[in-house]
């Protein structure tokens, strides 16, 4: 049995990723549930994690640490290459949305950190910031035209895990979304995955911490 630890549902944008992708394709596996910034935490995580950091998967002897490696690592293992767009014209640029969200985006990541609990207030954000979510909007369009949605490469896959807690992200700050953003949010919401994980964050008691890429 695969096991995947993670963190805060309410926090762990990285954690969202590969779990959301295991219980989409009904990859069975065991959660392991560290909450962010506690003793607890740093109590047990270098039992898991070779980064001090979360997710992480165990699959019998083998360590994956990094969502995006984790989310690779289950689509060859498991997957048989689902994960990706089927067509070479559209994987690529799968490939590379999923890398822009994985290693840029800082200020959007830094100020808009995911709260599945937050609810619209008067917070505002930087420059930086509003040009980050410029660009997210115009991918997001730019990728949903290639492939008529309804997510953004036609089905479900590892690029939509990567933004799924963007969305969560648009939705806590009241970000302004055009019809396009509005459609795929609500494609991303209405996945029984992405509903069973914003129970489960709405229903812990943890409130420390929160992981704010």
């Amino acid at each position: 049995m695969l096991r995947l630890v993670i963190g805060n549902k309410n926090y762990s944008s990285w954690s969202l990723r590969p779990w959301l992708l295991l219980r989409h394709f009904e990859v069975p596996f065991d959660e392991v549930r560290l909450p962010l910034d506690t003793p607890e935490f740093q109590q047990r995580i270098p039992d898991y994690s070779p980064t001090g950091r979360v997710p992480v998967l165990h699959d019998g002897t083998r360590v994956v640490w990094d969502s995006l490696a984790i989310c690779e690592y289950v689509n060859e293992t498991f997957l048989e290459g689902r994960g990706w767009p089927s067509d070479p014209s559209l994987r690529y640029l799968a490939r590379c949305a999923a890398a822009e969200m994985h290693s840029g985006l800082g200020p959007l990541r830094a100020q808009l950190p995911m709260n599945c609990r937050r609810t619209p207030n008067a917070y505002r954000w930087n420059a930086d910031a509003e040009a980050d979510i410029r660009r997210v909007l115009t991918l997001w369009r730019e990728l949903r035209r290639r492939a008529g949605g309804p997510f953004l490469l036609g089905d479900f896959g590892i690029v939509d895990a990567m933004f799924a807690p963007v969305a969560i992200r648009f939705r806590g700050y009241g970000v302004v979304l055009d019809d396009n953003a509005k459609h795929y949010s609500g494609a991303l919401f209405a996945l029984p995955a992405m509903r069973e994980w914003q129970a489960a964050a709405e229903a812990e008691t943890e409130r420390l911490g929160h992981d704010a890429l």
